[in-house]
Protein backbone atom coordinates (compact mmCIF):
# COMPACT_ATOMS: atom_id res chain seq x y z
CA UNK A 1 0.00 0.00 0.00
CA UNK A 2 2.82 2.39 0.86
CA UNK A 3 4.48 1.66 -2.51
CA UNK A 4 1.20 2.50 -4.29
CA UNK A 5 1.02 5.89 -2.51
CA UNK A 6 4.59 6.71 -3.52
CA UNK A 7 3.89 5.71 -7.13
CA UNK A 8 0.77 7.87 -7.13
CA UNK A 9 2.69 10.89 -5.81
CA UNK A 10 5.40 10.35 -8.45
CA UNK A 11 2.77 10.01 -11.19
CA UNK A 12 1.06 13.25 -10.13
CA UNK A 13 4.42 15.05 -10.01
CA UNK A 14 5.33 13.81 -13.51
CA UNK A 15 1.91 14.83 -14.84
CA UNK A 16 2.20 18.32 -13.37
CA UNK A 17 5.76 18.71 -14.66
CA UNK A 18 4.81 17.57 -18.16
CA UNK A 19 1.84 19.99 -18.23
CA UNK A 20 4.14 22.83 -17.22
CA UNK A 21 6.70 21.84 -19.85
CA UNK A 22 4.14 22.09 -22.64
CA UNK A 23 2.27 25.05 -21.21
CA UNK A 24 2.76 28.65 -22.11
CA UNK A 25 1.75 32.14 -21.18
CA UNK A 26 -1.31 33.81 -22.66
CA UNK A 27 -0.41 36.05 -25.59
CA UNK A 28 -2.38 38.67 -27.50
CA UNK A 29 -2.55 40.42 -30.83
CA UNK A 30 -4.65 43.48 -31.59
CA UNK A 31 -6.70 44.48 -34.64
CA UNK A 32 -7.64 48.14 -35.07
CA UNK A 33 -7.51 50.67 -37.89
CA UNK A 34 -4.47 52.96 -38.04
CA UNK A 35 -6.46 56.14 -38.65
CA UNK A 36 -10.11 57.20 -38.63
CA UNK A 37 -12.30 60.27 -38.95
CA UNK A 38 -13.03 62.01 -35.64
CA UNK A 39 -16.17 60.54 -34.03
CA UNK A 40 -15.91 57.22 -35.89
CA UNK A 41 -16.95 54.02 -34.17
CA UNK A 42 -14.31 51.30 -34.45
CA UNK A 43 -14.14 47.65 -33.45
CA UNK A 44 -11.23 46.72 -31.21
CA UNK A 45 -10.43 43.01 -31.62
CA UNK A 46 -8.19 41.17 -29.18
CA UNK A 47 -6.95 37.78 -30.36
CA UNK A 48 -5.83 35.60 -27.44
CA UNK A 49 -3.58 32.56 -27.87
CA UNK A 50 -2.93 29.99 -25.16
CA UNK A 51 -1.92 26.32 -25.14
CA UNK A 52 -4.62 25.07 -22.78
CA UNK A 53 -8.14 25.69 -21.62
CA UNK A 54 -9.03 23.33 -18.79
CA UNK A 55 -9.84 23.45 -15.07
CA UNK A 56 -6.15 23.45 -14.18
CA UNK A 57 -4.64 25.76 -16.81
CA UNK A 58 -6.39 28.53 -18.75
CA UNK A 59 -6.41 32.21 -19.67
CA UNK A 60 -7.57 33.99 -16.50
CA UNK A 61 -8.07 37.57 -17.73
CA UNK A 62 -7.97 39.90 -20.73
CA UNK A 63 -8.12 43.69 -20.69
CA UNK A 64 -8.23 46.64 -23.09
CA UNK A 65 -6.87 50.07 -22.16
CA UNK A 66 -7.30 53.29 -24.12
CA UNK A 67 -4.89 56.09 -23.22
CA UNK A 68 -3.98 54.23 -20.00
CA UNK A 69 -7.62 53.88 -18.88
CA UNK A 70 -9.14 50.42 -18.73
CA UNK A 71 -12.29 50.26 -20.86
CA UNK A 72 -12.94 46.50 -20.89
CA UNK A 73 -11.95 43.44 -18.86
CA UNK A 74 -12.94 39.80 -19.14
CA UNK A 75 -12.28 37.44 -16.23
CA UNK A 76 -12.31 33.65 -16.40
CA UNK A 77 -12.22 30.90 -13.78
CA UNK A 78 -11.74 27.14 -13.37
CA UNK A 79 -15.42 26.34 -13.87
CA UNK A 80 -16.30 24.94 -17.29
CA UNK A 81 -18.94 27.58 -18.09
CA UNK A 82 -16.62 30.37 -16.87
CA UNK A 83 -13.49 29.43 -18.89
CA UNK A 84 -12.71 30.81 -22.36
CA UNK A 85 -14.61 28.94 -25.07
CA UNK A 86 -11.38 27.77 -26.75
CA UNK A 87 -7.58 27.82 -26.39
CA UNK A 88 -7.46 30.60 -29.00
CA UNK A 89 -10.30 33.10 -28.97
CA UNK A 90 -11.24 36.69 -29.84
CA UNK A 91 -12.90 39.35 -27.70
CA UNK A 92 -14.08 42.60 -29.21
CA UNK A 93 -15.75 45.85 -28.30
CA UNK A 94 -16.91 49.00 -30.08
CA UNK A 95 -15.26 52.32 -29.29
CA UNK A 96 -15.85 55.87 -30.56
CA UNK A 97 -12.61 57.67 -31.39
CA UNK A 98 -12.72 61.39 -30.64
CA UNK A 99 -8.96 62.05 -30.54
CA UNK A 100 -5.67 60.21 -31.18
CA UNK A 101 -5.55 57.14 -28.95
CA UNK A 102 -3.13 54.50 -27.78
CA UNK A 103 -4.78 51.10 -27.34
CA UNK A 104 -3.09 48.47 -25.20
CA UNK A 105 -4.26 44.90 -24.58
CA UNK A 106 -2.94 42.05 -22.47
CA UNK A 107 -4.05 38.58 -21.32
CA UNK A 108 -2.80 36.44 -18.48
CA UNK A 109 -2.61 32.70 -17.82
CA UNK A 110 -3.69 31.56 -14.35
CA UNK A 111 -0.32 29.76 -13.91
CA UNK A 112 2.27 31.37 -16.21
CA UNK A 113 1.07 34.96 -16.57
CA UNK A 114 1.30 37.13 -19.66
CA UNK A 115 3.59 36.71 -22.65
CA UNK A 116 3.13 40.19 -24.12
CA UNK A 117 1.19 43.40 -24.43
CA UNK A 118 -0.05 44.52 -27.83
CA UNK A 119 -0.17 48.26 -28.51
CA UNK A 120 -1.67 50.15 -31.48
CA UNK A 121 -1.97 53.87 -32.13
CA UNK A 122 -5.01 55.27 -33.89
CA UNK A 123 -4.68 58.73 -35.39
CA UNK A 124 -7.40 61.18 -36.43
CA UNK A 125 -7.33 61.90 -40.17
Amino acid sequence: MKKLKIELVVAVFIFCFSCAAFADQSSVSLETPDSVERGSEITIKVNVTHSANNFFHHTKWVYIMVNEEEIARWGYSNYKNKRPKANNFTNEIKYIVTDDVIIQVEAGCNIHGSKNKAINNIFIK
